[in-house]
């Protein structure tokens, strides 16, 4: 039988070799839940830049103004992406929370918001009228097939589970992080974007 302290030697030298380090603490956040980022942490670098995922660039067309964008049309500033649905009451909560968020921020013009109805029964016209009548003026558009694929598979299924409110940070180089979900209030998302409008 090979005694205790053998193996402890032996286990701690392993761990040595393969390079083990203390686990890092989470990055901290204004509120209880967790942020996971996704991407090159380093925003604004060409690395970042490579790290735009390929959803960035294809075109929806805004309900509201029937224009067209993508995501790559906001490079160089902030940029809020919820996914949700007309039916879901927790998407109107989070979309007060944003509006709050638009006032706080009145004389910022780096902040974009962009809501992506992902629910495939829903069509421009109803969305048009849903986004109207809630008096909100940012991005609305149906989500193609192709966006919402994208947003379940490189952030969570939980994209497509509008109830969950979940929502995308995307920074000024282009690196998206997945926010908590739950619906973020006004304050937290404030203190969420505001040290990244910072120059």
């Amino acid at each position: 039988m090979v005694p205790l302290m053998a193996l402890i030697l032996l286990s701690l030298s392993w761990l040595a070799a393969c390079g083990s380090t203390a686990p890092q603490a989470p990055p901290s956040s204004p509120s209880p839940g967790t942020v996971a980022p996704v991407g090159s942490p380093t925003a604004g670098s060409a690395t970042a830049a490579a790290a735009r995922p390929a959803w960035f660039d294809i075109r929806m067309t805004d309900v509201l103004t029937g224009q067209t964008f993508a995501m790559n049309d906001f490079a160089g500033k902030v940029v809020l992406v919820e996914a949700m649905a007309e039916w879901c009451p927790t998407c109107i909560e989070q979309q007060r929370e944003v509006q709050k968020l638009h006032d706080l921020l009145a004389s910022s013009s780096e902040v974009v918001s962009v809501s992506l109805d992902i629910d495939v029964h829903e069509d421009a016209p109803s969305l048009k009228h849903y986004a109207t009548s809630l008096g909100h003026a940012w991005h609305y558009a149906v989500a193609p097939l192709e966006v919402a694929r994208a947003l379940g598979n490189l952030y969570s299924a939980e994209y497509l589970n509008p109830p969950f409110s979940p929502m995308l940070l995307i920074d000024r180089g282009g690196v998206a992080t997945s926010l908590p979900y739950g619906v973020k209030t006004a304050d937290y998302l404030r203190a969420t974007v505001e040290p990244l409008l910072t120059p």
